[in-house]
């Protein structure tokens, strides 16, 4: 007899957090989050969302990390975050801005972007374990946090809707890549049409497997 290990089931994501800072008299509290440092194409976008200060309905029972959340549940997430969410934008730096400056200073950037849209300044900042020193918002760099505070896994999956829509539509600018199906991902079949094809506008010309051709922009 063959024996099956089942996970435990993921825990939804809490409000607990933001209640916390809530009752200490913070007013705006944001989540951040960023989706695509490790692709070799595409940009990295970062996610900003403030939620109501006592969020309820349906939807939230769907909001994860939005890695572990299919496309269908990443889209109704985000339609309800269009109309519930007091504020959310998103913040991008292109793959020419990560090659010129690193993707962990491209990141901050994009993160500070997506902060700059939301048209109201937060007075606290909760981040998925990456902090903003140049930022000067108090904040709390949380481990795993796009899977245990509610604000930022929203942002997360803001980020995410936002960037894999782009890739879809970079697929058509720059066909023969499949950049609809891998984002910009080193899969197999990424490797095998970047080999085929050669770099497209938007790879990152400074990660490998690109950077160990030499080739530059």
């Amino acid at each position: 007899m063959q024996l099956r290990l089942h996970e435990a089931p993921r825990p939804s994501p809490t409000y607990q957090e933001e209640a916390w800072l809530l009752e200490r008299g913070h007013t705006v509290v944001a989540g951040l989050d960023e989706v695509g440092r490790g692709p070799l194409a595409g940009p990295v976008v970062a996610g900003a969302v403030v939620l109501p200060q006592r969020p309820e309905g349906e939807w939230l029972r769907e909001v994860r990390d939005s890695k572990q959340m299919t496309r269908l549940q990443r889209e109704r997430v985000f339609a309800s975050l269009q109309s519930e969410a007091v504020s959310f934008d998103t913040g991008a730096c292109s793959p020419l801005e990560v090659d010129d400056i690193g993707i962990v200073a491209a990141t901050r950037l994009a993160m500070e972007r997506a902060l700059d849209g939301l048209g109201m300044r937060p007075d606290f900042l909760l981040l998925d374990a990456f902090p903003l020193p140049g930022v000067r918002i108090p904040q709390k760099p949380i481990i795993h946090g796009d899977a245990l505070c509610l604000s930022i896994a929203a942002a997360s999956v803001v980020a995410k809707v936002t960037r894999d829509r782009f890739m879809e539509e970079q697929d058509e600018r720059h066909p023969g890549y499949g950049f609809a199906r891998h984002k910009g991902y080193a899969t197999r079949e990424h490797l095998r049409n970047l080999r085929r094809l050669g770099p497209s506008p938007i790879h990152r010309y400074s990660f490998a497997p690109l950077r160990l051709t030499g080739l530059t922009r």
